[in-house]
């Protein structure tokens, strides 16, 4: 004789699991907390590029003038009595030489890190996060957060940078080797020359490696965001339930539908064949295909500047606009966007496109 096992089975085990895509109000959400993505290291990367790429190009004349404010400063000063007036007058004039030197240095750097985190992250402006918060010095959510698997990963992140760099600097200074063993040969000028662009070149080397390993990376980062960003079933059933109860949600969504709705009645006033005035507080757009339609509809309809802007649309398009207060009036109020128009209103509807047509030269 068999006997039959059953398993109980808790179906809500599957709805806690998180398997979905967070939701656009959920990130909205996590975006005012600073819950991004991002590479920290790619803002480095770039700007260690942009700095190197300067000394690269106006290497020279940083030197130059590096030598001008030194010759300057000992010519100007090496006699100079020790009082206190000439020692601050010193000492501002060399804070200003060196404020001129490095100010274009930390304009690129300045330009380049915004610029690096605008593109990652977009503009985000988050004071709540500078605020002191007691969780942000917990002993042990400290230690969870150093021994975290999250902690493990961002270690074996920084061993391929350290290896990956030395690699690269020790194969710029391999391949350089004898022009570094004849620079000790060299006049002390030329010499300093020969190692420097040396140097730079293995500082933009190791720059497009980092931007090569931060852009890596970032898709890493992207990933982890994802993932932690996921939602059950439940979460998105009780964020909806949550929403539709917001009445400012509630407000815009309907005022966007209502945006929505409008745009695409103006774009329908073209395709009009008239339209009856009030004719300053309602505006009411027919249009009649005798081939398909049994009756005229109405298109497009409006009161106060809803109207003035259909007539708008219909003069750029050269619709003919006739005034009919009573008519006007009894089509805003009795009939809806795409509403054929009733029995009763036949008679005075006809008349005009009869109008309308003499006009155009139609038959």
């Amino acid at each position: 004789m068999m006997t039959k096992l059953r398993y109980s089975l808790d179906l809500q085990y599957f709805a806690g699991e998180k398997t979905e895509k967070a939701t656009p109000h959920k990130r909205e959400e996590g975006r005012k907390k600073g819950q991004v993505f991002k590479s920290a290291d790619l803002s480095t990367a770039i700007s260690m590029l942009a700095f190197f790429l300067y000394f690269r190009l106006a290497g020279g004349g940083v030197v130059k003038q590096l030598a001008e404010m030194m010759g300057q400063f000992y010519t100007m000063n090496l006699g100079m009595s020790v009082t206190e007036l000439n020692l601050h007058r010193m000492l501002s004039d060399l804070s200003v030489q060196v404020l001129k030197l490095l100010l274009p240095i930390l304009i690129i750097a300045l330009v380049v890190g915004v610029a690096t985190q605008i593109f990652q992250v977009g503009f985000m402006f988050l004071p709540e996060t500078l605020l002191f918060k007691g969780e942000r010095i917990d002993l042990l959510k400290g230690l969870k957060r150093t021994y975290s698997l999250r902690a493990i990963v961002e270690l074996l992140k920084s061993m391929l940078k350290i290896i990956f760099i030395g690699l690269i600097a020790f194969s710029i200074l391999w391949m350089n080797r004898q022009s570094i063993a004849q620079s000790a040969s060299q006049p002390i000028l030329e010499s300093i020359r020969s190692l420097s662009q040396i140097m730079l070149n293995m500082g933009i080397a190791v720059s497009i490696a980092l931007i090569a390993l931060s852009l890596l990376d970032y898709l890493y980062q992207k990933y982890d965001y994802e993932k932690n960003m996921r939602m059950s079933k439940q979460d998105i059933k009780d964020e909806f339930k949550t929403i539709e109860g917001n009445p400012q949600i509630k407000s815009k969504v309907k005022e966007r539908q209502r945006q929505m709705a409008l745009n695409r009645m103006m774009q329908e006033v073209p395709n009009a064949d008239v339209i009856i005035t009030n004719p300053t507080h309602f505006a009411v757009a027919l249009h009649y295909d005798a081939e398909e339609m049994n009756a005229p509809i109405v298109i497009a309809k409006g009161a106060d500047l809803i109207a003035l802007r259909i007539k708008e649309i219909a003069k750029e398009h050269q619709i003919v606009i006739v005034e009919k207060k009573p008519l006007a009036r009894a089509l805003y109020h009795s009939l809806e966007i795409g509403d054929s128009i009733p029995e009763e209103f036949f008679k005075a509807v006809a008349e005009l496109l009869a109008y309308v047509y003499r006009l155009k030269g139609k038959a």
